[in-house]
């Protein structure tokens, strides 16, 4: 946007995205206003102050002030980060006893689709929670429905979210499509972990690239990654890997614009926050069945929702642009593998921004230890090995790896 010369606003939100980030990643890179809006029902109030003429100037003075702030806290916060070499890091993995583990095969290999997958057994899956939050309720659900000072709000939304979800199901607005896989695989000493085209393991069909926690961790605590999750090659032990990709935005915008054109803002935000519920919902919903029928490694699991919420499930599903995977274009390797655009419907952006947005993508890790962690800062070393495994320059991987890198780089343009 600064290279092609614009002059409009730029309001940056999302679940990957954070005001820190914002702050110290984007707004230095545009002369325009840029502001971190957490959830569409804040950026009504954003908007109008940008176009306000009158409130412009200052609020723009307001927000790049306040942003400035966080870099400065930011940069103080980062100098006290202490890194470990690469070497060092990897030397100290999770540790895991493979002589003593059999890796659970699936029940089948390779690409399985879902197509218009019934809304209605989607919807006691639902995690409300997140719902509440994304309208500025803070509260768990259900407590939240009978919280003294938020319960009377709380309770309108719900049931206004109850009314507009049996419209979707009834009506049938929303289409849900899913495809996941189950493929052999290994882990290497760098990493990574290697799919394979089938069981003779021979043949690599794919390498996907991980990246290493690498702060100087205390005595006893691993610099982990999620490639130590699945058996090294040298082990000699046959694992497995799971990738999915699920959606239910197809016909959000659609439903949203309608609303829009009756000037219904509400309900047009409504409709794609519970778009947004349901592919968390259905997101949920594969991995039980991905644990309890597909690869079948927990057959005997009966959770309810409230325990699969809290995830006392074994086994994890990270997604890319997240804490432990926080680098976007690996997504690029599971749409090859699942052919999701064909298969789901749901399509990468340039950036890797799924479209529809109402969509989860990831893979799915076996191992009893396997939990979720995030990256945080990494090293140049880190970096310069990550470019190499994806045959990129320094500059690409310190672009794609902006938010983690725990040094500046040279060039940020």
């Amino acid at each position: 946007m600064q290279r092609e010369g614009f002059d409009i606003p730029l309001l940056i939100g999302g679940a990957t995205t954070s005001r820190t980030h914002t702050a110290v990643k984007i707004a230095p890179g545009y002369e325009q206003p840029v502001i971190h809006v957490k959830d569409a029902s804040r950026a009504v109030g954003v908007v109008q102050n940008l176009v306000s003429e009158g409130r412009k100037a200052d609020y723009a003075e307001q927000i790049a002030a306040d942003y400035e702030r966080v870099r400065r806290k930011h940069e103080g916060r980062r100098s006290k980060t202490t890194l470990a070499t690469l070497e060092s890091a990897r030397a100290n993995r999770t540790k895991i006893d493979w002589e003593g583990y059999t890796p659970p095969k699936p029940n089948f290999l390779g690409v399985q689709t879902f197509d218009h997958y019934a809304l209605q057994k989607l919807r006691p899956y639902i995690d409300w929670t997140p719902f509440f939050h994304s309208w500025q309720l803070k509260g768990s659900y259900p407590k939240i429905l009978d919280d003294l000072e938020k319960g009377p709000e709380a309770r309108e939304l719900f049931a206004d979210a109850q009314g507009l979800l049996d419209r979707i199901i009834a009506e049938k607005w929303l289409t849900a499509r899913a495809a996941f896989g189950l493929f052999p695989a290994n882990a290497l000493e760098y990493d990574s972990i290697e799919i394979y085209t089938d069981e003779s393991r021979e043949e690599v069909l794919a390498t996907l690239d991980f990246l290493r926690q690498q702060k100087q961790k205390p005595p006893g605590r691993p610099n982990r990654s999620l490639a130590d999750f699945v058996a090294p090659r040298n082990t000699g032990l046959e694992d497995y890997i799971g990738l999915f990709a699920v959606t239910t935005g197809l016909g959000a915008d659609e439903v949203a614009l309608r609303f829009e054109e009756d000037n219904d803002d509400y309900n047009a935000i409504m409709v794609k926050a519970l778009a947004d519920r349901l592919a968390e919902a259905f997101a949920e919903l594969m991995h039980r069945r991905v644990r309890t029928e597909f690869w079948g490694y927990a057959a005997d699991e009966d959770l309810d929702n409230e325990s699969l919420i809290r995830e006392e499930y074994r086994g994890i599903r990270p997604a890319p642009g997240y804490p432990a995977c926080p680098e976007h274009t690996e997504k690029r390797a599971l749409w090859r593998l699942l052919d999701v655009e064909n298969n789901a419907g749901i399509m990468l952006t340039e950036s890797c921004a799924m479209s529809p947005g109402a969509a989860v993508s990831g893979y799915y890790f076996s191992h009893p230890d396997a939990n979720y962690f995030g990256v945080a800062e990494i090293g140049r070393d880190q970096v310069e090995d990550y470019a190499e495994r994806k045959g990129w320059t320094l500059r690409e991987a310190e672009m794609w790896l902006s938010a983690n890198l725990g040094y500046n780089a040279e060039h940020n343009a």
